[in-house]
């Protein structure tokens, strides 16, 4: 209950949070600009705490429902744009009005939203890079054997200390620099002992797409090394029969090195109703321990064990320095901006399924086990999702800030607005669309959920 409660309270103050630096954005730019804004809501439904600013004029609200917000600007509906609304009007208020602005400022007002996200996205970054947060040594705990890194010359306990003369200080900029060089050469300056050594190799393209793999196992055959154990055992379950018990270290499955949780599974789904013997140690002793996987209807095998990783080099503290840093905020923020435009564009054309689009119950299982883990960690999840705000409000769908510009645009070439009734029909065509789409998020959602 106390989980539960923990994870919905780090849900609404990440949803309220970024929407109101999106809302923030569209507002601070409209009043800069003269537009009058009516009204800035924090949330929807009715008002908790509303209060008026200095000047009157702005209604600052604070909803019952906050899972979202909007900004209310004068002149901004179709049904205000008509003749009969216009001429209700003093000149001043029709002057100031968002429908009687040059189209260069509206778009500049629709651009705003989600450039605060990106915005809040880079200060975010720098804070954790100034912060500092634990990492993953980029130490090599595993070489596969007769893989690329094998054959490169790769071996157990080399740190690696950049990629292509980019400095690499943690497993993930690693994994990263391999994902950028699928296809290519990567030149690799690894510390070996006391001595520093330069190694080349081709990353080869992996089984699955690149943005969803391993690359770093999966392709090059090495792995961070870490200790897989046994996490809990279901009763009546082949682990229990086999006499697998809560803390065993796994060390090999039918002779072959165990050497990360994803391993293991795939040898044990390749043994459904076959006896397999598991290595594993227990306190000082070594034992091998026969289990018949049980199939789960399509061929794979499954003994009913939970799994847990301990890492095999601790964690270490990296810190960036004032100007790394800040570079840091930039160049982070624009890698995620690219890896989502990636995302959609393969979503769109079906090379990644559609079945890993997560809704709000994985926005608010992530917000929760992030902030669990503390101030960096949740930080880092806010500026992610910040920038996706910020990317999926720029798509040209009616409704969102990106068909406020399409319209726009339209309007520029045109030389005229689009009619009130166009706008309408098509923001209602926009509106469905978000609709379906947040309506298969949740059913991904659900799915993953029934299935644990």
């Amino acid at each position: 209950m106390i989980e539960t409660l923990h994870t919905m309270a780090a849900f609404v103050v990440a949803i309220a949070l970024l929407v109101a630096v999106h809302e923030y954005g569209h507002f601070i730019v409209a009043r800069k600009l003269g537009i009058k804004v009516e009204k800035f809501s924090i949330g929807f439904g009715p008002a908790l705490f509303s209060w008026r600013g200095r000047d009157g004029e702005v209604e600052y609200v604070i909803a019952a429902i906050p899972l979202g917000g909007y900004v209310k600007m004068l002149g901004e509906n179709p049904d205000e744009q008509g003749e009969a609304a216009k001429a209700e009007l003093t000149p001043e208020e029709r002057a100031r009005a968002f429908d009687a602005q040059p189209v260069w400022k509206r778009a500049a007002v629709a651009v705003a939203g989600p450039a605060f996200n990106f915005l809040f996205a880079i200060v975010a970054y720098m804070v954790v890079g100034w912060v500092g947060q634990d990492v993953l040594p980029p130490v090599i705990g595993h070489v596969a054997p007769a893989s690329v890194a094998e054959q490169a010359g790769l071996m157990p306990g080399d740190r690696v200390m950049a990629v292509d003369g980019a400095p690499v200080h943690a497993w993930r900029q690693l994994e990263d620099a391999f994902k950028d060089r699928v296809g290519r050469t990567a030149e690799l300056r690894v510390r070996r002992g006391g001595a520093e050594q330069t190694l080349r190799f081709s990353v080869p393209a992996p089984a699955r797409d690149a943005l969803l793999s391993d690359v770093a196992a999966e392709s090059v055959g090495i792995g961070p090394g870490v200790h897989v154990m046994v996490a809990g055992i279901l009763p009546g379950s082949p682990a229990e029969r086999g006499g697998l018990k809560k803390g065993d270290e796994i060390l090999q499955v039918q002779g072959r090195e165990v050497s990360s949780i994803g391993g293991f599974i795939r040898q044990v789904r390749a043994h459904a109703g076959q006896p397999v013997v598991i290595t594993v140690r227990r306190g000082e002793s070594t034992l091998n321990l026969t289990l018949v996987p049980e199939g789960d209807g399509r061929g794979h095998g499954r003994i009913g064990a939970q799994m847990s990783a301990r890492p095999l080099y601790p964690l270490e503290h990296y810190r960036m320095g004032p100007i790394e840093g800040f570079v840091h905020g930039f160049q982070r923020t624009w890698e995620v901006t690219v890896l989502t435009c990636q995302v959609l564009v393969k979503m769109a054309t079906a090379a990644i399924s559609p079945s890993n689009l997560g809704g709000p119950i994985a926005i608010a299982q992530i917000a929760g086990k992030t902030a669990s883990l503390g101030f960096v960690a949740f930080v880092s999840f806010l500026a992610l999702i910040s920038v996706n705000l910020g990317v999926l409000n720029l798509l040209p769908v009616p409704v969102l800030d990106g068909g406020h510009l399409l319209y726009l645009g339209v309007e520029k070439i045109k030389g005229a607005p689009l009619s009130p009734k166009v706008m309408e029909r098509t923001q209602i065509i926009g509106m469905a669309l978000i609709v379906a789409l947040m309506v298969f998020a949740f059913y991904n959602d659900i799915m993953r959920w029934l299935k644990g």
